[in-house]
C-alpha cells in the first residue's frame, strides 16, 4: 500500500469510528428512555461517558506507550466493538450495568482517539501531505461526520430499532480495530519513548506542556472557546429560539448553519491554509466564531442577520481546531505525542461541561439578553486577549533536536 492510501485508510478509519460513535450519541439516550422513561437517567448515562472520556484521553496515554501506539488503537477499538454490543443487551441487564458499560466504553473512546491522531502525523508526512492540510481536511470531514452521523442515528433507531442501532456502532469500532490493524503499518519512531515508571511518564506530559507557552495559551483559549460554544447550543440558543420563532425547528436551523459555515470554512482553509500566518489567523478566528453570535442573539431578533452571523462564525471557527492541531504535531517531540495530545485533549474539552453551568446560571440571574451581552464581552477577552497579551508564536517552530523526556 502507497503511503498516501496508508493516510487515507488511518483517517477513513478513524473518521468510521466516529460515525458509530455519532450513532450512538442519539441511540444511547433513546435506549434509557425507551427503558426507564427517566430524564434524570438520560443525563446519567451522558455524563457516565463524558467523565471517563476525558480521564483517559490523559491518564491512559503512558500506558499506550509502552504497549504501542497501533496496537493500542486495535485493542481498544475492538474493546470498544465488544462493549457496545453488551451495551445493546442493557435492557435486560439492569441500568446499573449499562451506567458501568457506558463509562468503559467512554474510557475506551478516549484513548482510542488519542492514539489514532497521534498515528496521524507520520502517516502525514510518509505521503508528503502538509500538516495543517491534513488537520483542516479531517476537521472539516469530521464535522460532517457529526452531522450525518446524528441524522442517521435517528434514522436507523426509525428503521431496524434502537438495539440495532447501537450494533451497527459496535460494528463501526471492529471495522476500525480491522482496517488499522490489517493494512496501517507504521514504521517504528525515530525516538521510541523511554522505558519509565508510569507516575515518571505522565509527569513528563505535564512538564513538557507547562514549558511550551504557545501550545498552553491556545490550550486555554480553546477550552475557554468550547464552553462558551456548549453554552451556547445547550441553553442561549434554545432560548432565543423559543422567544423570537417559537419552534423548535429554528434551534435546528441554527446549528445546521453554523456547521454549514464551518464546512465551507473548512474547504477554504485546506486550500488557502498553507500560506495563511498562523497566529492572527488563530486570533481572528476565534475572535469572529464567538462573541459575535453572542451579540446577534443579543441585538437582534431579526432571523436573517442571526443567521448570516452565525454562518460568518462557522467559516471563522474552521481556522482554530486545524491550526492547534498543526501546532501539536510540529511542537510537540515524538517520543512524547501520545501523552501531549492526550492532556491537551482533555484540557480543551475542560471548558464543555463548564459552559452548560454556565449557560444556565447567566440566564437565571441576568435574563437573556443581558447575559447574552455580558458574555459576549467575557468570550472576547477570554478567547482573544490571552493570545494578544501573551504574543504567542503559533508559527511553525524552526528544525531543532527532538529533547529528551522532561524530569
Amino acid at each position: 500500500m502507497t503511503p498516501r492510501r496508508e493516510l487515507y485508510t488511518l483517517v477513513g478509519a478513524d473518521l468510521l469510528s466516529n460515525l458509530g460513535t455519532r450513532i450512538s450519541v442519539v441511540a444511547i439516550p433513546w435506549l434509557v428512555l425507551e427503558t426507564t422513561g427517566s430524564p434524570t437517567r438520560m443525563g446519567l448515562v451522558a455524563a457516565a461517558e463524558t467523565l471517563p472520556y476525558m480521564l483517559s484521553s490523559a491518564l491512559a496515554t503512558p500506558w499506550a506507550d509502552r504497549f504501542g501506539v497501533r496496537r493500542t488503537s486495535v485493542a481498544v477499538d475492538a474493546a470498544s466493538a465488544a462493549a457496545m454490543a453488551v451495551v445493546a443487551l442493557a435492557p435486560w441487564l439492569g441500568f446499573g450495568t449499562l451506567l458501568v458499560l457506558v463509562a468503559v466504553a467512554g474510557g475506551l473512546r478516549g484513548i482510542g482517539d488519542r492514539v489514532k491522531h497521534v498515528l496521524f502525523k507520520p502517516a502525514a508526512e510518509r505521503a508528503g501531505v502538509p500538516l495543517i492540510r491534513l488537520t483542516s481536511a479531517y476537521d472539516g470531514l469530521a464535522r460532517g461526520m457529526t452531522l450525518f452521523g446524528a441524522v442517521l442515528g435517528g434514522l436507523l433507531i426509525d428503521w431496524v430499532g434502537v438495539t440495532r442501532a447501537i450494533w451497527i456502532d459496535a460494528a463501526t469500532f471492529a471495522a476500525c480495530a480491522l482496517l488499522i490493524g490489517v493494512l496501517v503499518r507504521p514504521p517504528a519512531p525515530a525516538q521510541p519513548a523511554p522505558r519509565e515508571s508510569y507516575l515518571r511518564a505522565l509527569r513528563g506530559g505535564f512538564a513538557y506542556l507547562r514549558t511550551d507557552r504557545t501550545l498552553l495559551t491556545m490550550l486555554i483559549v480553546v477550552s475557554a472557546s468550547n464552553m462558551f460554544a456548549n453554552a451556547s447550543v445547550a441553553v442561549w440558543i434554545p432560548l432565543w429560539v423559543d422567544r423570537v420563532l417559537g419552534d423548535p425547528a429554528g434551534f435546528g436551523l441554527l446549528l445546521g448553519v453554523f456547521s454549514a459555515g464551518a464546512l465551507l470554512g473548512n474547504l477554504l482553509f485546506t486550500v488557502a491554509g498553507t500560506r495563511l500566518p498562523r497566529g492572527s489567523t488563530f486570533a481572528l478566528g476565534l475572535a469572529l466564531s464567538g462573541a459575535p453570535r453572542l451579540l446577534a442573539l443579543a441585538l437582534s431578533d431579526d432571523l436573517v442577520v442571526v443567521l448570516v452571523v452565525t454562518f460568518v462564525s462557522g467559516i471563522a471557527i474552521a481556522a482554530v481546531n486545524p491550526l492547534l492541531g498543526a501546532a501539536l504535531y510540529e511542537r510537540v517531540p515524538e517520543s512524547l505525542q501520545t501523552r501531549v495530545l492526550g492532556i491537551s485533549g482533555s484540557v480543551a474539552f475542560l471548558g464543555l461541561p463548564v459552559g452548560a453551568l454556565l449557560g444556565g446560571w447567566s440566564v437565571a440571574v441576568l435574563g437573556l439578553t443581558p447575559a447574552l451581552l455580558v458574555m459576549a464581552v467575557a468570550c472576547l477577552v477570554l478567547t482573544v486577549a490571552p493570545l494578544l497579551l501573551s504574543r504567542p508564536t503559533v508559527e511553525r517552530p524552526a528544525a531543532k533536536p527532538v529533547a529528551s523526556t522532561p524530569a
